[in-house]
């Protein structure tokens, strides 16, 4: 039997670049039981491809296999089968790990060290230089939002939740890591955390580092998203981009004012009236000339969007399928 650790050969992209993560028929079993003769399949034949620079998000209800998918690609475990490659080393090698930065879901943050202590005993562990670690804990205790505090002073059992997760954030980037995996980045935090993490990794994005993360909350995916892949059951169903799997419609959904009822009815479908004077619907047709036709007509839009499904609404629709086929 072939070792798990052989570098498999994939296909190339069409730019000749090696995928950052790419595997093939990745499978995950774990023995349960007092004899552990009960098989539990966690992870059924997943082949994905990551490509450097993109900000990828894996979906999934709990126990979908998604946490087991990322511990495998970081080679915390073993595969049971299947082969796959990070950075273009087979899942598992120990040369990646500099090149890396990982935020669990629930991280063990030593926390009778204070904040700044936590970051120094990390850079330690990669030997960042004293010089180097004064310029960038500084620099990352200001991203995550904790340099205009005491909590880098506080020993950390006296964080709240959001402050561990912040701190975490800080711990995953303070190699400046190539690639960023992220298990539920956005627990913990109020809508304010929620944003400044958003920012953060489109500021990762932007300097050309590859995000691979796990979420819950599908609003937050949807805004700072390449492609998406959604995993239930242990398997892989879709990936591709938010175009892809969404679709690209030009129907927009429109509320709007006044007008005249007989010509609004042959632009406008589903069209509703509200007590208030107004209505919404959607366009039919080119939405420039109904735009002109509607200024002529003495009206205005109140508001305006692009009508097509949301990552949420996709997401509960595919996964529902897939239950209702078991």
């Amino acid at each position: 039997m072939k070792s798990v650790v052989e570098a498999p050969h994939f296909p190339l992209n069409a730019q000749d670049t090696p995928p950052v993560v790419l595997t093939s028929e990745l499978r995950k079993v774990y023995r349960t039981g007092f004899f552990l003769n009960q098989k539990v399949i966690s992870l059924k034949s997943c082949s994905l491809t990551v490509y450097r620079g993109e900000t990828f998000g894996l979906l999934g209800p709990n126990g979908a296999g998604k946490t087991t998918l990322l511990k495998l690609l970081l080679g915390i475990i073993r595969p049971t089968s299947g082969r796959g490659l990070l950075l273009g080393k087979p899942l598992g090698d120990r040369s990646v790990k500099q090149r890396i930065g990982y935020l669990p879901e629930n991280a063990y943050l030593y926390d009778y060290l204070t904040g700044w202590e936590f970051l120094q005993s990390q850079a330690g562990l990669f030997q960042i230089p004293k010089s180097v670690q004064r310029q960038r804990i500084p620099q990352l205790l200001e991203l995550v939002g904790l340099s205009k505090s005491d909590a880098c002073k506080k020993q950390m059992r006296r964080y709240s939740k959001g402050m561990l997760q912040r701190v975490g954030m800080a711990q995953t980037l303070i190699n400046d890591p190539e690639v960023v995996f992220l298990d539920e980045p956005m627990s913990g935090l109020d809508p304010v955390g929620r944003h400044q993490m958003r920012e953060i990794i489109q500021m990762l994005k932007a300097d050309g580092k590859t995000i691979f993360f796990n979420s819950h909350i599908l609003s937050e995916v949807e805004q700072v998203c390449d492609r998406v892949a959604i995993l239930t059951h242990g398997e892989l169903i879709c990936s591709g981009s938010l175009n892809e799997l969404l679709g690209v419609v030009n129907t927009y959904q429109i509320k709007g004012q006044g007008g005249n009822w007989e010509i609004l009815k042959k632009w406008v479908s589903n069209l509703e009236f509200s007590p208030d004077g107004s209505w919404q619907g959607e366009i039919q047709g080119d939405s420039f000339d109904f735009l002109a036709s509607l200024r002529l007509m003495g009206g205005q839009v109140i508001a305006m969007k692009l009508f097509r499904p949301t990552l949420e609404e996709f997401f509960i629709r595919t996964v529902q399928a897939v239950d209702n086929n078991l």
